[in-house]
């Protein structure tokens, strides 16, 4: 696979920063201008389509330099995430041999056989209805934000803690813009929950348990309005192979090469969202102990 390095284009992207922009503008007019019920629906599409463009960041675009590129991004719409946490655990991520790895990849949805047998049996029946799509639209973001903030008092590092300093005064620059804003924080707040939510039915099921890592990624292959959403994450594999290709060019690799990357994934495949919510809707897809991992 090609190794995941935020290396500089060679060329600067429209398409990107186009989109950056306006997803400041959409979420500015939802919380300014919408009627509240509309502005909160709004508002929670443009937070999730702004981690989407975090993402995209993280690998290297819109610009040739980096730090412009946080720079651009940085104002942290979902408010509970600090960027360069987000930064630091996906590129963590992004060593395939350690996808799905219960404590070695940090956005893992799996735990270790012997970390679930001692939990308690009310949240063992909790974290399986997360591991439903319903659970996981519900539930999943506080489930996942209680796990992201107990990973971090964990590992209390100096590249932590200097993250969160940063993080804080970005925070608190859009808590004032919405408190000044018609919308109110309870408001706010909620918008904030739904754009996580709608970024868990992304994670679902981009990864598998599998003895290849190559294995491991899926192809969503009609992504519709989610696939847009998500900026072509939906062909998950194209993007673990191709970490440096800006989300617009991923549609075509992948119809170039369909039967490449469908071999190179063993056929992780589904036809589109509406499948996945047919599937798992109240189904788990996994157990929530992985069921190959071995220390």
């Amino acid at each position: 696979m090609e190794l995941n390095k935020t290396q500089p284009h060679s060329a600067f992207e429209w398409p990107t920063l186009l989109l950056i922009l306006a997803c400041y503008a959409g979420w500015a007019f939802a919380i300014w201008v919408l009627p509240l019920p509309i502005g909160i629906l709004v508002a929670g599409i443009m937070i999730a389509l702004h981690a989407s463009l975090q993402h995209e960041v993280i690998h290297g675009h819109p610009f040739p330099v980096q730090w412009l590129n946080d720079l651009l991004i940085w104002p942290p719409l979902m408010v509970s995430v600090p960027y360069m946490r987000f930064k630091a655990t996906h590129l963590a991520h992004h060593h395939d041999e350690v996808i799905t790895d219960p404590y070695d990849d940090p956005e893992s949805n799996f735990l270790s056989g012997a970390t679930w047998a001692r939990l308690p049996r009310g949240i063992q029946q909790v974290l399986q209805f997360n591991n439903t799509v319903a659970g996981r639209l519900l539930i999943g973001p506080a489930i996942g934000t209680i796990a992201f903030f107990l990973s971090e008092w964990r590992e209390r590092s100096v590249e932590m803690l200097r993250a969160w300093l940063l993080h804080l005064p970005a925070v608190g620059m859009v808590i004032y813009v919405v408190a000044i804003s018609p919308m109110p924080l309870w408001a706010y707040a909620i918008s904030a929950y739904m754009g996580m939510s709608i970024l868990k039915l992304r994670t679902y099921l981009e990864h598998q348990s599998h003895e290849r890592a190559s294995g491991r990624s899926v192809i969503i292959e009609k992504g519709g309005f989610f696939g847009f959403l998500f900026l072509n994450n939906n062909l998950h594999v194209v993007h673990h192979m191709h970490p440096r290709v800006a989300w617009y060019r991923l549609p075509a690799l992948y119809r170039a090469r369909k039967e490449h990357y469908l071999r190179r994934n063993g056929g992780y495949f589904y036809a589109s969202y509406g499948e996945v919510f047919r599937r798992y809707f109240l189904s788990a897809k996994d157990s929530v102990a992985h069921p190959l991992w071995r220390r």
